[in-house]
């Protein structure tokens, strides 16, 4: 059934408030990551510090959207074929059989994909660009909506790979999920001596045609022209930038007007305005961008730099 394009915010409401439940203090980024949920071809990449719950808000948006979740722990050890699948010599029948790997499902949950060789993290670049993976010379294509959320701890680098810009580039988004403040986590406390146990009980909200329907609506949002050279200047302001060694790709100006979209629409909008571009300039441009090597050492950079070009570039006024 097609979804309008005002009822995804309301479908939204309610499934980040069943989110919620599990996930306290935290709205601003279940609402950033949903945003990517409303958009084909997004994958994103949660970087903080353990125990701040990147794989249970993972886990729960996966419950409560109703799709297929796979959670892959990445280690030094994990081979290509651990993901995929392979085929598998069967003697009962003298024929090889296709097993298929955990990346055959909606969600798929890279963990701690750092610490994995660079050769075990290119087997998800097929995946996480085209929908599909090669075995054998066989392409066979992932289920639909299929979304890769990956995870990395900043703090330890000691037996860890550095993700490959042409890795990064495939995540439409970065974020940091941060501590929660005292009072929230006071209530999660509360929460869970009311609960009497570690597990959250979700109930699924939409099912997958919901998602992939609410995905088509997002597509008839409007997009001024104004606000599309805008999305373009900034990205080519970052391409200009002193501090910058290569700037944001193509790839990073296609996922700012799909985020704008997705934003508008969960906020009752048909029509995206410069502030839902401004939004997402930062967490969708910023791991795109490779610096000189002045900086390399500075976390902060990237988005000093983000927010330079955003003070550079006029911002259009839309009617």
């Amino acid at each position: 059934m097609p979804v309008q394009t005002l009822e995804v915010a309301d479908l939204t409401d309610k499934i980040i408030s069943e989110v919620e439940h599990a996930i306290i203090g935290k709205s601003e980024v279940l609402h950033m990551l949903m945003s990517v949920f409303l958009t084909s071809g997004g994958n994103a990449l949660l970087e903080d510090y353990p125990g701040l719950a990147k794989t249970l808000i993972a886990n729960c948006f996966a419950t409560v959207l109703g799709l297929t979740f796979k959670r892959i722990q990445f280690t030094p050890d994990l081979l290509p074929g651990d993901i995929t699948g392979g085929y598998i010599f069967d003697r009962n029948t003298a024929q090889f059989s296709l097993r298929k790997g955990p990346i055959f499902a909606n969600i798929v949950l890279a963990d701690e994909i750092n610490r994995a060789s660079p050769r075990t993290q290119s087997a998800l670049l097929e995946a996480m660009q085209e929908h599909q993976v090669t075995l054998e010379g066989e392409t066979m294509k992932l289920p639909e909506p299929f979304i890769v959320i990956a995870t990395q701890n900043p703090i330890e680098y000691e037996g860890t790979f550095p993700l490959p810009e042409a890795q990064l580039d495939r995540f439409i988004m970065k974020l940091s999920v941060g501590y929660p403040s005292p009072e929230d986590e006071q209530e999660i406390l509360h929460q869970r001596r009311e609960r009497r146990q570690d597990a959250f009980d979700l109930k699924p909200i939409i099912t997958v045609s919901d998602l992939l329907a609410m995905r088509e609506a997002v597509e008839d949002v409007y997009v001024d022209p104004d606000i599309e050279a805008y999305i373009v200047n900034l990205v080519s302001a970052t391409r200009k930038h002193r501090k910058v060694a290569v700037g944001a790709s193509p790839r990073g100006t296609l996922a700012l007007l799909k985020l704008a979209r997705s934003w508008a629409v969960m906020n009752h909008r048909s029509y995206v305005l410069p502030d839902d571009v401004k939004r997402f300039a930062k967490p969708s441009l910023a791991h795109r961008l490779v610096l000189i090597p002045d900086l390399w050492t500075d976390r902060r950079a990237a988005g000093d730099i983000i927010n330079d070009v955003l003070e550079s570039i006029p911002v259009p006024v839309v009617k």
